[in-house]
């Protein structure tokens, strides 16, 4: 699932970037990136991954670029990550330093990119659980990845698994008219749809029909069941800093996914308040001891 290591796209120089940031970073993002609770030596670490991430996911997402193109910049951003090249994406070298640094594998970044190679090329998914195979690419490893440079036991990785799926699945919700209107790319499973004679389509309405509602609220059934399995991680996870982190993470996707039960994700975007992230953080704080 990961690509091979002998190709590798040639560029100039190291200032000739496939990388095109598109202006979001860490403050747009639905739930804390490398927070003040990420102990200081290791925020860092996870900013390096984080930017990354950004510039992989920002390709992918360009509604300017050709697909081939899109592909050929992730393979150059593979390539510079894996050190088969030097050339073409600061951030996949600044990350491949890091990871030096650090002893944590590669892996969990080059999986971020079978998920966005995915993203460039298929657009409709059959079932929820291709969707979660996707999650387990675009996600997973998110998780896996902090916890790794915490130095956590590979036990969390099942409860985290479990709360990356749930996130993503929620920001897919969010955005699903905005994703199948800038990138003809829909998330919902195929499946669920046609059970309610829905089609992809039924998604670019300005609001949210009764049929569309049940097909939203068996993904949100099957989200409350993750966000239930990612209940267990902060009690595993022995750093008291990313236990609270994770605490509030967990705390953030139950009341994301009760406010797009209430909320129609087509007439506007359903998001958190600021009250919603302290009353998180409060319910957080208990982990402290």
């Amino acid at each position: 699932m990961i690509a091979n290591d002998n190709t590798a796209p040639r560029f100039a120089s190291q200032e000739d970037s496939v990388e095109s940031w598109s202006g979001k970073d860490k403050s747009d993002e639905n739930f804390p990136v490398a927070s003040l609770l990420i102990a200081k030596p290791l925020r860092a670490r996870v900013h390096a991954y984080y930017d990354f991430a950004r510039n992989a996911d920002d390709i992918s997402d360009s509604a300017t670029l050709p697909a081939a193109d899109k592909l050929t910049r992730l393979d150059a951003m593979e390539a510079v990550l894996t050190g088969a090249t030097d050339e073409g994406s600061p951030s996949a070298r600044a990350l491949r330093h890091s990871l030096a640094e650090s002893g944590v594998t590669a892996d969990h970044a080059r999986e971020l990119l079978v998920a966005f190679r995915r993203d460039v090329t298929k657009l409709r998914y059959e079932s929820w659980e291709e969707l979660l195979d996707y999650c387990r690419y675009s996600a997973a490893p998110v998780g896996r990845y902090v916890l790794d440079v915490h130095g956590e036991s590979r036990d969390t990785w099942a409860p985290s698994d479990a709360l990356c799926a749930s996130l993503q699945v929620l920001n897919h919700l969010q955005d699903c008219a905005k994703d199948l209107r800038a990138l003809d790319r829909c998330y919902v499973p195929q499946a669920w749809l046609r059970e309610q004679g829905l089609t992809t389509d039924d998604i670019a309405r300005p609001e949210t029909s009764p049929a569309l509602r049940a097909v939203f609220d068996r993904m949100l059934d099957a989200t409350e069941a993750l966000n239930r399995d990612a209940a267990a991680l902060p009690g595993r996870v022995r750093s008291r800093r990313l236990r609270i982190e994770t605490a509030i993470i967990c705390a953030l996707a139950r009341r994301l996914t009760s406010l797009l039960r209430a909320g129609d994700p087509l007439a506007t975007r359903v998001k958190l308040s600021k009250f919603d992230i302290l009353n998180a953080s409060l319910k957080g704080l208990r982990y402290a001891l």
